[in-house]
């Protein structure tokens, strides 16, 4: 359940989104529908535009969801005692954001060990296997 970190960019699309938190889009867009500050911005396309800001909102709100098991409306709930509460929702923000950058390394060395066995073994050559 590890979520990327999030590069330097203006904008990300849904797809990217969906990649630097690990989600479906389909959840994505349901969450837009309970979380208020969660509303991307939609291009000329019609497409969805986050920001970085709505992607630590997402990573908050998976935290609240999967980790500390909150329903929907709970979730809600704490996100509105941390707006209350002077920084605390910013705190809680950068608390996910790096919470879910270590859980993204840790994932991704784990798979790179795997590589590594895999090549000894013979498994696989240089530049072969599953690139996710």
């Amino acid at each position: 359940m590890a979520l990327n970190p999030i590069a330097k960019k203006e904008y990300y699309s849904i797809g990217e989104v969906c990649e630097i938190t690990d989600l479906k889009p389909h959840v994505l867009r349901y969450w837009e529908t309970q979380f208020k500050g969660l509303a991307p911005v939609k291009n000329r396309a019609g497409n969805r535009a986050y920001r970085k800001r709505e992607i630590e909102m997402v990573q908050l709100v998976k935290e609240l969801l999967y980790d500390q098991k909150y329903t929907i409306e709970g979730a809600r709930q704490r996100l509105a005692e941390m707006r209350k509460g002077s920084g605390q929702l910013s705190v809680e923000l950068d608390e996910a954001r790096v919470k879910d950058t270590f859980e993204t390394l840790a994932r991704d060395l784990g798979k790179l060990i795997e590589y590594v066995d895999a090549f000894h073994r013979g498994d696989v050559g240089p530049g072969e296997g599953d690139a996710d």
